[in-house]
């Protein structure tokens, strides 16, 4: 099969699986009550968002599993299997995580250090493997194609600095009506592009897919939420498949909201502690974290801030392709 057929195949297959699946699978979480707890701190246009069906990350994994699953058989790819660990795991974590907060009723879940011991224990096993197959080097952008090789210590916390930040900023990205969604389409179709060629292509391609058939009903406004058990899917996928293409930096490039959103998310909180432990009154740097809220206690709506993020990366993603 040519590569060619392989990204249109893995785009229609996944988004088949998605499209079918929606219609079926809202009406089962919204008799199970899998609704959507709002916090109350959150923008107050949101509250109305309460009871909206959550978890239908798990239809974006059926796509992305479903297909990865008929590439690996039919054309016995094995390549994609650690992109599809990263994948499973972070969103196996982000699905415990909603459980909890669909069955108790509250929008904490699992506590910090929960998620956090077990996003060290799926990104441990990721690394032992990086390191035993694929290497400690990386492309630096705009060097034409140049790679440092690190040492094995410094790779280490690299990649766990990078894999964590990655995926609690695809977490964060996950506060509007499609933003995460169409953000990762397009980093997802830029990682289909510069995969061409390395056996990769089917994995972000079913992404690709998966997305856009979901989208369809989390775009605003929003049938269904992903819930965590998506957004860690997300961050899985866009850390792992930056790693195994041995293009970790250019993260920073393509996933920058990821980025500007957990670091708007750290400057607020270490802001407002400082600022209560010297002054006796915490005052914040933004109007409202993560940096999507922002904008829209500054006035603009879901709409445009969700529009302005998706051509902010699609202008990155383009930006990034120069940098190979």
């Amino acid at each position: 099969m040519s590569t060619s057929t392989t990204i249109i195949m893995a785009i229609i297959i996944s988004f088949a699986v998605s499209v079918i699946l929606c219609p079926i699978v809202i009406p089962i979480l919204k008799k199970m009550k899998f609704g959507q707890y709002i916090r109350e701190v959150g923008p107050k246009s949101h509250q109305s968002k309460t009871g909206t069906p959550t978890m239908g990350g798990m239809i974006i994994l059926a796509g992305v599993i479903v297909t990865s699953l008929i590439f690996m058989i039919v054309e016995k790819n094995t390549k994609i299997a650690p992109v599809l660990f990263m994948t499973v795991g972070f969103g196996l974590i982000g699905f415990i995580d909603d459980y909890i907060k669909v069955v108790k009723k509250r929008n904490l879940g699992l506590t910090e250090i929960q998620k956090f011991s077990l996003q060290i224990v799926v990104t441990a096993v990721f690394c032992v493997y990086m390191i035993k197959y694929i290497g400690t080097s990386t492309i630096i952008p705009f060097t034409g194609g140049y790679e440092i090789t690190m040492p094995t210590w410094l790779f280490v916390i690299f990649l766990f600095i990078a894999v964590i930040g990655t995926v609690n900023g695809a977490n964060f990205t996950d506060g509007l009506d499609g933003l995460a969604t169409s953000v990762t389409i397009i980093i997802a179709v830029f990682f289909t592009m510069v995969s061409i060629g390395t056996g990769l292509e089917p994995i972000s391609a079913a992404f690709v897919g998966a997305l856009m058939g979901f989208f369809l009903y989390n775009v605003y406004p929003a049938r269904v939420f992903m819930g965590d058990t998506g957004s860690l899917a997300l961050g899985g996928y866009v850390a792992a498949i930056a790693f195994v293409l041995k293009m970790p930096i250019f993260i920073v490039i393509v996933a920058f909201i990821y980025l500007i959103e957990v670091i708007s998310v750290m400057m607020q909180v270490t802001w407002f502690k400082y600022t209560k432990k010297k002054y006796g009154e915490g005052r914040r740097i933004f109007k409202m974290a993560p940096l999507h809220h922002h904008f829209q206690e500054s006035g603009y709506t879901e709409t445009q801030v969700v529009a302005a993020f998706a051509v902010i990366t699609a202008i990155l993603c383009l930006i990034g392709y120069l940098g190979l």
